[in-house]
C-alpha cells in the first residue's frame, strides 16, 4: 500500500478526537441550563409580627339566674291553681289557694280572745291604780294578752300563707300537683319551679394548668392584658350559630375542683327573647390577652415530620429549601400561632412544596405570579 494511504486515518482519529472535544463544551453549557431549570418554582410569603387579640373556645352549659322553687308553707287541700304552666309570672303573683277554712276559723277565734283579754287588761290597770287587786293580778292579766295577740298573729300568717304566691319574676314550670291533692308544710317535692330567664348564666370550665399558663404568660410580658375586652364574652350555640347578644364574664370561682382540675368561669347574658334555655350545650369565647408580636401561619402550610413535631418549609439565605420545626402554642381562626421556629422576615414558602426537597435550590416566583 502506498505511504500516502497510511496517514490519512492517523490525521482522521486526530481531527475526530479534537471535534469531540470541541462539541464537549456547549454541551456542558447546555446541561448546567437545564439544571437550573429544574430548580422548583415555588410562592413565599414573608413572615411579618402582627398585632393578636388571643381569644379560648370552652365549652359550657346555660343555667338560669334566679330559680325558686315554691313549696307551701302550710298544710290542706289545693283549692285552685291559678297560673297557666309556662307562662310568665311577676313576683308576690298568686300560684296556689290551699283551702283556708280551718286557718280562718282559727284567727277569727285568736282575734276574739285578743279583743276580750284588752278589756280585761284595762279593767284591771284600773283596778290596780285604785288597789282593788293586787299588781301581780294585773300583770298576769298583760302577760296573758300578750300571748294572745301573738297567737293572733301566727293565725293571721298562716292563713296568708293559704294563698302560695311567686317568690320572684320569672318563667314558671309545671305544676307538680293538681288541685285536690293534699300538701304539707315545707314538703320535699316542689309545688312548681319559677325561674329567672333574662338575664342568664353561662357557666365554663377551665383547667388550672391552662390558667397558670396564662398567668405566666402575662407576668413574663409575652402576652398583654386585654384590659375591659377581657370581660366580653361571645356565644356559639349547638346548631352553629352565633348568639347575637354579647355577654360579660362575672367571675371566677375561687377554688379548683379536684376531680376535674379545673375552675369554674361565670358569664352573664341579656335573654330578652328567652332563645337561650337552662341547660343548654353551648360554646364560649373569652378574650384572655393581647400578643403584640404574634407570628401566623395559615394550618395548611405546616406538616409533620417522622417524629410527630411541625415542620414549614422555608426558603433559607443560600436560596435553598430549609425544613424549620415550629411550635404551635394554640390555635387562632384558621392559623396556628406559631410560638418559635420562625421569626419576622423568613420566607415561608406556601406553595409548590410538593416539588420541593429539604437542602434543594428553589426559585422564588416573581410578585405577578405569585399573586395569580
Amino acid at each position: 500500500m502506498p505511504p500516502y494511504f497510511k496517514t490519512p486515518p492517523v490525521f482522521l482519529l486526530a481531527a475526530a478526537i479534537a471535534s469531540g472535544l470541541t462539541g464537549c463544551q456547549p454541551g456542558s453549557e447546555d446541561a448546567h441550563a437545564q439544571g437550573q431549570q429544574q430548580a422548583p418554582v415555588v410562592n413565599v410569603q414573608q413572615i411579618v409580627a402582627q398585632r393578636v387579640a388571643l381569644d379560648t373556645e370552652l365549652a359550657g352549659r346555660t343555667s338560669a339566674h334566679t330559680i325558686a322553687e315554691v313549696r307551701p308553707q302550710v298544710g290542706g287541700i289545693i283549692q285552685k291553681r291559678l297560673f297557666e304552666e309556662g307562662a310568665e309570672v311577676k313576683a308576690g303573683q298568686p300560684l296556689y289557694q290551699i283551702a283556708p277554712d280551718s286557718y280562718r276559723a282559727t284567727y277569727e277565734s285568736a282575734t276574739a280572745n285578743v279583743v276580750a283579754l284588752r278589756l280585761k287588761a284595762q279593767r284591771y290597770k284600773e283596778l290596780a291604780a285604785s288597789d282593788a287587786i293586787g299588781q301581780q293580778d294585773y300583770d298576769d292579766t298583760a302577760a296573758t294578752l300578750k300571748q294572745a295577740e301573738a297567737a293572733l298573729q301566727t293565725a293571721k300568717i298562716n292563713l296568708d300563707y293559704t294563698h302560695v304566691y311567686s317568690p320572684v319574676a320569672g318563667r314558671i314550670g309545671k305544676s307538680s300537683v293538681t288541685v285536690g291533692a293534699l300538701v304539707t308544710a315545707d314538703q320535699a317535692t316542689a309545688l312548681a319551679t319559677v325561674q329567672q330567664l333574662d338575664p342568664i348564666y353561662v357557666d365554663v370550665t377551665r383547667s388550672s394548668r391552662e390558667l397558670l399558663e396564662l398567668q405566666n404568660q402575662l407576668a413574663s410580658g409575652a402576652i398583654k392584658a386585654a384590659g375591659e375586652n377581657a370581660a366580653r364574652v361571645k356565644l356559639t350555640l349547638e346548631d352553629g350559630s352565633e348568639y347575637p347578644q354579647e355577654g360579660k364574664l362575672q367571675f371566677a370561682d375561687v377554688s379548683v375542683d379536684t376531680s376535674t382540675g379545673s375552675v369554674t368561669l361565670r358569664a352573664i347574658f341579656r335573654n330578652p327573647k328567652h332563645r337561650l334555655l337552662p341547660g343548654m350545650f353551648v360554646k364560649a369565647r373569652l378574650i384572655e390577652g393581647v400578643n403584640e408580636q404574634a407570628i401566623l401561619v395559615q394550618q395548611n402550610y405546616v406538616t409533620h415530620n417522622a417524629k410527630g413535631r411541625a415542620t414549614v418549609m422555608v426558603v433559607g439565605k443560600d436560596g435553598k429549601a430549609e425544613e424549620r420545626e415550629v411550635q404551635t402554642s394554640r390555635s387562632v381562626g384558621n392559623q396556628w400561632l406559631v410560638s418559635a421556629g420562625l421569626s419576622p422576615g423568613d420566607q415561608l414558602i406556601t406553595s409548590g412544596l410538593q416539588y420541593v426537597q429539604a437542602g434543594a435550590a428553589v426559585q422564588i416566583a416573581p410578585a405577578a405570579t405569585a399573586a395569580k
